[in-house]
């Protein structure tokens, strides 16, 4: 494979790594920090290699991302999972997709538990682990939408089926350790070694991890793309109280004669997008919902069923309505996305 490889061009415990085509000079860029994206230009000018693609192997909580503006900077193409809440993400993918860099390919890996959007590249020898797994550790669960099931089984299925020479170079480290094996830490790593699923689900519980400094700064940008200084997002108790209906209780529920106000809060070209929207929904954008809540003051007294791509977003409206005084809302647990799998009916 003509790929070329890169030192990890952070040199600090969030980890960015570049790999680029030595044919072409075509680069993708792997969970960029937003601090340090005139070092990542720079990186890139000096060894002409031209942007061509930009990877977040999750939804970050503990560093604001830099692929928004890499993306409006460059051109790059900007990608994450399906699951991704983001609406900036132009193009998505799935468990087994490839990514064409030039002459090279990178196969996807959905590895979800630290959040329901992580994925990790594998590129020639090497794999590209994001938060799931680390060297002599494993992500947090914890955060909302984390599943210690889920990351046990993407971990001991998917990342360990890959031959034990394969390096594993993860999205984070705090030990100054610069990458691993599949072989290493399958024998080693004292999350997963020798643990039942069962077992590890109760380790991950019994830990008692600190939140991540200015998580809500942090987080609700990375979801919505929002970088409003002005925006006053709910914090992290208000989000935990929204109350979520699954996709067969809300098809239910917008089937009966009185049915509810269906609030859509992504973006225009995503909701006449692929995944269409639910026949007779109200698009309010979740950047315009605070300036244009006069549009739905006359429904304060029927029930409010927020919508968005994966039911990030959606959530933030929800518990902002709930601030402003709507009694009766509830969110779309995981969004369009459940929607779609569902197959349930949709316009465009």
């Amino acid at each position: 494979m003509n790929m070329l490889h890169f030192p990890e061009l952070n040199c600090g415990k969030c980890k960015t790594y570049l790999v680029a085509c030595a044919a072409t000079r075509k680069a993708l860029l792997i969970d960029p920090v937003r601090d340090n994206i005139s070092r990542y230009l720079a990186f890139l000018a000096y060894h002409q290699l031209k942007l061509d693609a930009i990877v977040d192997t999750h939804t970050h909580a503990d560093h604001p991302t830099g692929s928004f503006q890499l993306k409006e900077l460059t051109g790059a193409r900007l990608i994450m999972h399906r699951r991704a809440p983001a609406p900036a993400v132009e193009e998505h993918v799935e468990q087994g997709a490839s990514l064409r860099v030039g002459e090279i390919t990178l196969e996807v890996l959905h590895t979800p538990g630290h959040t329901p959007d992580s994925i990790s590249l594998c590129a020639g020898d090497r794999v590209f682990t994001g938060d799931v797994l680390l060297i002599g550790g494993t992500g947090r669960a914890d955060f909302a939408g984390g599943d210690a099931g889920q990351q046990y089984d993407s971990i001991t299925e998917r990342l360990f089926a890959l031959p034990d020479a394969t390096l594993v170079y993860p999205a984070h480290d705090y030990r100054g350790n610069s990458h691993s094996t599949i072989g290493h830490e399958r024998q080693h790593n004292p999350r997963i070694m020798g643990r039942t699923r069962a077992q590890y689900i109760a380790l991950m519980a019994s830990l008692n991890f600190p939140m991540p400094d200015k998580i809500q700064e942090v987080l609700q940008p990375n979801q919505s793309a929002i970088e409003d200084d002005k925006a006053k997002f709910p914090d992290l108790a208000q989000l935990n109280r929204v109350r979520q209906l699954t996709v067969d209780d809300v098809s239910e529920l917008i089937a009966l004669p009185h049915p509810p106000l269906v609030l859509d809060v992504r973006e225009t070209n995503e909701y006449r997008g692929p995944l269409g929207h639910i026949a007779g929904s109200t698009l309010i954008p979740l950047r315009e919902l605070a300036s244009r809540i006069g549009e739905i003051d006359s429904h304060r007294d029927r029930a409010i069923i927020a919508v968005c791509r994966s039911g990030v977003r959606s959530t933030t409206a929800a518990a902002i309505l709930e601030g402003l005084g709507f009694e009766h809302v509830y969110n779309l647990k995981d969004g369009m996305v459940d929607w779609n799998d569902h197959k349930l009916p949709v316009e465009r």
